[in-house]
């Protein structure tokens, strides 16, 4: 997956966020299953996002930035901002 694909996945995470909070207010979707997808969407959002800055930082230091991988869901939820 190169920068403009992951970028476009964010976007895609983003737009669905939107449109959960929409269901909710409008009564098509419970509190629950609002919050629960909002969820995962936040660990996918925070896995891309990783993902980039590996890319990136592989780029500037004149390495290769397709040897960048997807880190596990529990190894990106703990780092610190």
């Amino acid at each position: 997956m190169d920068e403009r694909d992951i970028l476009s996945r964010i976007g895609e995470f983003v737009e669905e966020e939107h449109r959960l909070r929409e269901m909710h207010e409008n009564g098509r979707l419970t509190r629950r299953e609002e919050q629960q997808r909002l969820r995962q969407l936040e660990v996918a959002l925070d896995q891309c996002w990783d993902l980039l800055r590996q890319r990136r930082a592989r780029a500037r230091a004149g390495e290769d930035p397709d040897q960048a991988h997807t880190r596990p869901a529990d190894e990106v939820e703990r780092y610190l901002q």
